[in-house]
């Protein structure tokens, strides 16, 4: 397993372009399975899960060509459909979460899909219960295969029906909304979750053929067609890099222009990060984040301790409160995280209290950081990252740290961020892979 190896306490300078999301690759490469013709797919990030969902494809029998590092042809004329019922298929599909995306795009072509125990990161409990309940909403029948721990689901042809989602999950309502556009009828999906990725994906598939509307609002009406059309699409920065980069750079007193940041589509991400007290100046789409000696948390207007809480969009994405837990250690003030969505995010906190940090680990969904205004430094220390953010969040406080801090599994990190180490080294940072 390789490490980071990291010296902190160094200022970064200069330019940082964020890579294509993540989150967004996921949906839209799963989408290539809903049509016979060529798409071609811009701004790919070259990264762990991606490139194992690529990977699952191509075994399934996708005709895959890589144009560059970050754009491909894909043409799933010749598909395999039983090695969806093979052992290889339910090991691999079974390292990624990701691969869930592909039971929508199935059904909805070949009639049948199955989803393997979904891997991915250790955050706790993710349930499939609003894929599965989509479906049979839509005519399919599932069955559970505890023997090979993998849902088995057919239909003889889906139906467009009225559905309300108990909860707004975004792989949800994506896995659903790729099952419908080629459903009879009409299919209308209430609560749907409208995230920027999601609203691409919607857009995509209109430009194959599909009929879709209220996009960007919580109510999908989809009039299902009998066959989709090759497209070219080009996937939107990660939304999650530029809010790590906005936070390393006033972890590290750092001097970033976050290039190409995608501006348009960050929501409420900057105001997020300027309750923390951090300065950007936003021009075009790019943001300029100067070095700041200091930064100081905001309070409610009654002068109440400032909360930050997940919430679907366009409330604040869970993906970034590890980022804003460890750039509130130095601000100047205290701030209550709550993450509502997963109940073991939290539990890498340990690692930022044995670098110096103040925080109370409430209890498994909040935490409350007592800011040290840099009064006291983080200390380097040897951890170990337990998922995508979490581990992204410890790099950060690496490299504000002083002395040599080592992150180990960081297999974790990149799975979701391209090259962090070889990206990090053109501002400065002292970083190297062990």
């Amino acid at each position: 397993m390789a490490s980071f190896e990291v010296r902190g306490g160094k200022q970064l300078n200069g330019t940082i372009v964020p890579q294509g999301a993540k989150n967004e690759a996921l949906q839209i490469i799963s989408a290539v399975l809903l049509t016979a013709d060529e798409l071609t797919i811009n701004n790919i990030p070259n990264i762990i899960d991606v490139n194992l969902l690529i990977d699952l494809l191509q075994e399934m029998g996708v005709k895959v060509n890589r144009i560059d590092e970050h754009t491909c042809k894909f043409q799933a004329d010749d598909i395999n459909v039983d090695y969806l019922a093979s052992e290889a298929f339910r090991k691999r599909g079974g390292m990624l979460r990701g691969s869930v995306m592909l039971a929508g795009p199935m059904l909805a072509r070949f009639k049948k899909a199955y989803i393997p125990k979904p891997g991915g990161d250790k955050i706790g409990r993710r349930r499939l219960d609003t894929h599965i309940i989509g479906f049979e909403k839509l005519g399919a029948k599932f069955n559970y295969n505890q023997e090979q721990s993998v849902f088995e689901i057919s239909t003889p042809q889906l139906q467009g029906t009225f559905m309300l989602l108990d909860e707004p999950s975004v792989t949800g309502t994506a896995n659903i909304l790729m099952a419908a556009v080629m459903a009879q009828g009409t299919t209308t999906i209430y609560n749907a979750a409208c995230e920027p990725y999601l609203q691409q994906l919607c857009k995509m598939l209109v430009r194959m053929g599909a009929k879709i509307s209220g996009i960007g609002s919580n109510m999908l009406v989809i009039d299902g067609v009998e066959k989709l059309n090759g497209t070219t699409h080009t996937l939107l920065p990660d939304m999650i890099e530029v809010g790590s980069f906005i936070g390393l750079a006033a972890m590290t007193q750092s001097d970033v222009l976050i290039k190409g940041a995608g501006v348009e589509h960050l929501g409420i991400i900057p105001e997020k990060f300027s309750q923390l007290g951090i300065q950007m100046n936003i021009t075009g789409d790019d943001i300029h984040i100067p070095a700041q000696e200091s930064y100081e948390i905001q309070t409610f207007l009654d002068g109440g301790v400032l909360t930050m809480s997940d919430h679907p969009w366009p409330g604040f994405t869970p993906d970034l409160l590890s980022i804003v837990l460890v750039v509130a250690t130095q601000a100047k003030g205290s701030i209550l995280i709550h993450q509502k969505m997963f109940e073991s995010r939290l539990f890498f906190v340990d690692k930022l209290i044995d670098m110096g940090a103040q925080i109370i680990l409430c209890d498994p969904h909040r935490a409350t950081v007592i800011g040290l205004g840099r009064k006291n430094k983080l200390r380097g220390i040897t951890m170990s990252s337990p998922d995508i953010r979490a581990g992204q969040a410890l790099l950060i406080a690496a490299l504000s740290a002083e002395g040599k801090s080592t992150i180990q599994n960081i297999e974790q990190i990149d799975r979701g961020y391209q090259n962090i180490d070889e990206r990090l080294r053109t501002l400065g940072a002292d970083i190297k892979r062990i």
